[in-house]
């Protein structure tokens, strides 16, 4: 970002959905012209109808986000669309030091701006009443568990009382402020005693649901029954009739939001609650004006553009799956993103930060454990050059790089996860004042599932090695067994250049039988333990150190030499002394040992040396008994 610039964060839901996708545009271009920076923490939710869980888990990333980092907040609560997550951003941003405003929707202790849609439902009410003096008039509400459809509602019953009408009207519709209740609430409305001449509905979607099912019903709008929506939406401009709305005027609220904070933290006073005036569209679902058959001819051009791309698209992202599946590594993901990444929009800079635990490994690692609250990046494109990655890993207090350039920004954040894991998270900064499309969500849903996938390889591999790993390891002691220990000598015998000094020692342990009958098979479990401790520790030169059963152990070097065996001698010795000391043991660990320095080459027989190594290792081991005895 650029640090001379102001930072103002925006926390949002469902920003690249066709109905809030103007709501970032008029932010960017406010920004740019009031020259501060924009973060948007940015949310999918609720993904499909029914699909909520995605959206569980991807709001953990809030928890983590240090909000000492913003000049200014903006809580944007519309688009939140999973029940309890308004609440739990809202408890976040409280701890906020910096002013926090929250629009289109009341926050008490926040400032609040937002819009006057008790004021933009009453006129669109009353221009049916006193412009085309329907008397009948219904109302589609949306859920009524959503606070927007309350106030509307609240409305509507107000002006009907007050004119003299039925609270309710011709009927009142619960819906579901989307498109799947218009068929039910075209069949309440006919059936009602006296059938609606009009009904408003409280947005555009639900009006174009309603539309369509009374056209399916034979019922001509506005002919037979007028129409209206509210939010004054690109599909209700779109639609055939087009319907007759009220706009929420996201350019003036994003203006006003920016420069309170601008004022806010310069020191100015301001109230803390302020409204923004809805503009009215008056035009075919009301019967205010007939169809331009012309421009709708050119609009359907307009739509048939929009479908080819969008197919042209879907190509690409399928093409782009294909290619994610393939990806076995980091570099393989950052190098198909990078060339594949063109049907969401044009971008200057993309990074993908992984959670890194606190012994550095990625989010992307099977033994990775828990968020550090530091990330490292894992795929990094800036395309104009701009920002610093002098960093190598960053963290929640300064979540994007500073950039070189004094001109404002405007980023997008958003969590990256799949199902109960949160990886980290991916910040895009758009070429333009435009949002990306929806073909950036699905990206990101893609990058997640490969992180998975990572994930889920790099656990097989592991669990593979370790199962290759005890074919050759000793149970007991961590140590080679007799089969890793032969194939480990073999192949070093096998990789002898020429002649070479090469050492094969046999060390048994002194009194094991003892140990087991006195103190029992545990002690003496503890007892070979302590002795491949002293032996492991003593292999510091490239010798090679395996259990060959019991109480026995072998040991091989390719490359060994006098000094080196008395070295391992001296070492041998002086370690079980000071095991023995530090043990408090009722028992010492003695070992009796034979080496057998030899010259050969790869055609050396390891079992030979061994022999000999063997021989010594019992002639020590003799000789302490005959002086005991």
């Amino acid at each position: 970002m650029a640090a001379k610039l102001k930072t103002i964060a925006i926390f949002g839901c469902s920003y690249s959905s066709i109905y809030r996708q103007n709501m970032p545009t008029a932010f960017n271009e406010a920004a740019e012209e009031l020259n501060v920076n924009l973060v948007y923490i940015n949310s999918l939710g609720k993904i499909g109808g029914k699909n909520a869980q995605y959206g569980d888990y991807e709001f953990d990333l809030i928890e983590f986000i240090d909000l000492n980092q913003f000049d200014g907040i903006i809580f944007d609560g519309e688009g939140y669309n999973i029940d309890g997550i308004a609440e739990k951003v809202i408890h976040k941003l409280r701890g906020a030091k910096c002013p926090v405003i929250s629009m289109s929707s009341h926050v008490d202790g926040f400032y609040n701006i937002d819009f006057d849609d008790s004021g933009g439902i009453c006129m669109l009410i009353e221009h049916m009443l006193d412009y085309h003096h329907y008397k009948r008039i219904g109302f589609m509400a949306g859920y009524l568990t959503h606070p927007d459809a309350q106030l509307r509602l609240k409305e509507f019953r107000r002006i009907m009382t007050s004119r003299g009408f039925p609270e309710d009207g011709a009927g009142v519709f619960e819906g579901d402020f989307w498109f799947h209740k218009g068929e039910e609430a075209a069949d309440y409305f006919l059936s009602r005693p006296e059938r609606p001449d009009a009904i408003v509905c409280s947005n555009d979607y639900m009006a174009i649901s309603l539309i369509t099912a009374l056209k399916n019903r034979g019922i001509k709008v506005p002919e037979d029954i007028a129409v209206s929506g509210y939010d004054g939406s690109i599909e209700g401009q779109e639609y055939l009739p087009h319907i007759s709305s009220a706009t929420r005027e996201r350019k003036d609220i994003a203006r006003m939001c920016i420069q309170v904070l601008k004022d806010l933290s310069d020191g100015k006073g301001i109230t803390t609650d302020l409204h923004i005036s809805p503009a009215l569209i008056f035009t075919h679902s009301c019967g205010c004006h007939t169809l331009d058959y012309m421009q709708e001819s050119e609009n359907i051009n307009k739509i048939y553009a929009i479908n080819r791309s969008l197919t042209y698209n879907l190509y690409d992202a399928e093409s782009s799956i294909l290619r994610l599946n393939k990806v076995d590594d980091l570099e393989g993901l950052a190098s198909v993103y990078g060339s594949e990444s063109t049907n969401f929009g044009d971008y200057k800079a993309f990074f993908l930060m992984l959670h890194i635990d606190s012994s550095g490994r990625l989010s992307s690692e099977s033994d990775y454990t828990s968020p550090s609250g530091k990330f490292s990046p894992a795929i990094w494109i800036d395309k104009n050059n701009e920002y610093d990655r002098s960093p190598l890993t960053f963290d929640f207090s300064s979540m994007v790089p500073e950039s070189r350039s004094e001109k404002p920004h405007s980023i997008y954040i958003m969590s990256v996860h799949c199902a109960e894991r949160m990886f980290g998270y991916a910040a895009i900064e758009m070429s333009g004042k435009d949002i990306f499309n929806e073909f950036y969500n699905i990206w990101l849903l893609n990058i997640a599932t490969t992180l998975e996938t990572l994930m889920k390889n790099d656990r097989i591999k592991k669990l593979i090695g370790s199962l290759q790993n005890l074919s050759i390891r000793d149970v007991l002691t961590g140590m080679l067994n007799r089969r890793g220990f032969d194939d480990k000598s073999r192949e070093a015998i096998l990789s002898l250049d020429g002649k070479k000094t090469v050492c094969t020692m046999v060390i048994d342990m002194d009194g094991l039988k003892r140990i087991n009958d006195d103190y029992g098979h545990y002690e003496g479990d503890r007892a070979i333990k302590g002795a491949a401790e002293i032996i492991t520790r003593c292999c510091d030169s490239g010798e090679i150190a395996g259990r060959a059963g019991g109480d026995e152990f072998y040991i091989f070097s390719p490359d060994y030499s006098a000094k080196k065996l008395a070295r391992f001698t001296e070492r041998l010795n002086d370690l079980c002394r000071s095991y023995n000391g530090y043990s408090k043991k009722p028992y010492s660990v003695e070992l009796s040992f034979g080496a057998y320095l030899v010259e050969t080459d790869s055609t050396g027989r390891l079992e030979d040396f061994l022999k000999i190594s063997d021989a010594r290792m019992y002639k020590q081991k003799n000789a302490k008994h005959t002086r005991r005895k």
